[in-house]
């Protein structure tokens, strides 16, 4: 992994931000190091392959445990992002050209991990045309040709200066599960996402319902970054008035000094709050913990949402 001690090599665009002091972690933030037998299996089969994972890039707090059970989630399209959001730990600047060969060397890794979901994510591409729309349809394609019985989900950027077909496109790769996160509420994106805008993002997923209905969309947000109940909860009703069917809700860990501050650690109890609220407003699936990430335990969670709506179905 990165070595986190070193933000300003890393993020060069945040190096003149003050430092925000990192507070310590409550008990149940803390994980244990990644050491297992199966977490280097996996390790070295995405070293063999030459993909990068958000697992690895955002630092993920779930790393040893996913890898140490063979899961992993690809990020596509290299390691460089064309936004600098100020709570994430993906490196900034101008990213190199695509790689024609990745879509295929992903789908190696997964037919030789054996997964029966599999999550794509991608950085921003905001130099590209489409934003990286056509690769993240060879991927797909790719991984259908190699292991036709795994499910696909995919974690997309906003594709913000891209036309409406861009979306189109991907869509018609028939990922099972079309995730896009708004990642925080919108009264935060100035300072959290600056790049993105939030009723964009929203209407990307609201537009993937248009055009394929039986298509399960997903979205997510972090807490603890100085939002308050109220904004979660329109938030959600946001989300439901675009039609999401799957939310999830995580603590934000500040990934250096350099990234924005951890407003408060938010408690167990409020997170099953948050959850609880989330079915009343008609979610078919959410995850509410601290430790919530988008891809944490995603294909479990995609098995239930899958059975949530059919069980839907029956009632009606």
């Amino acid at each position: 992994m990165r070595d986190l001690k070193l933000p300003d090599q890393r993020h060069p665009e945040k190096a003149h931000r003050p430092d925000n002091a990192q507070p310590q972690k409550p008990s149940w933030i803390r994980v244990k190091a990644p050491v297992s037998q199966g977490y280097k299996d996996t390790r070295d089969i995405l070293r063999t392959h030459k993909l990068s994972t958000v697992c690895e890039e955002a630092a993920c707090p779930n790393v040893g445990e996913c890898w140490s059970q063979g899961h992993a989630t690809m990020m596509i399209m290299g390691e460089i992002c064309t936004r600098g959001c100020s709570f994430c730990n993906i490196a900034t600047g101008r990213p190199d050209a695509l790689d024609v060969f990745e879509p295929g060397r992903v789908a190696d890794a997964v037919k030789k991990l054996g997964l029966n979901h599999v999550v794509i994510t991608s950085v921003d591409r905001d130099d590209l045309e489409d934003g990286g729309a056509e690769h993240f349809a060879q991927t797909i394609r790719a991984i259908r040709h190699q292991s036709p019985d795994t499910t696909i989900e995919i974690l997309t950027p906003d594709f913000l200066k891209c036309g409406p077909e861009v979306l189109e496109l991907v869509v018609r790769s028939k990922p099972d599960v079309f995730n896009h996160n708004l990642e925080t509420v919108p009264g935060l994106y100035p300072s959290v996402r600056p790049g993105a805008r939030y009723f964009h993002s929203l209407r990307l997923l609201q537009r993937v319902k248009e055009l394929d209905p039986s298509m399960f969309t997903k979205s997510g947000i972090m807490v603890g970054l100085g939002e308050d109940r109220q904004s979660v909860m329109q938030v959600m009703d946001d989300m439901r008035a675009a039609g999401i069917d799957f939310l999830t809700i995580g603590q934000y860990l500040q990934p250096t000094p350099k990234h924005h501050k951890v407003d408060r650690f938010v408690t167990p109890e409020e997170f099953a709050a948050y959850e609880k609220a989330a079915y009343g407003k008609g979610f078919l699936m959410v995850s509410a913990t601290p430790l919530t990430r988008s891809s944490y335990h995603a294909g479990d969670d995609f098995a239930r949402l899958r059975a949530a709506r059919l069980a839907k179905l029956a009632q009606a």
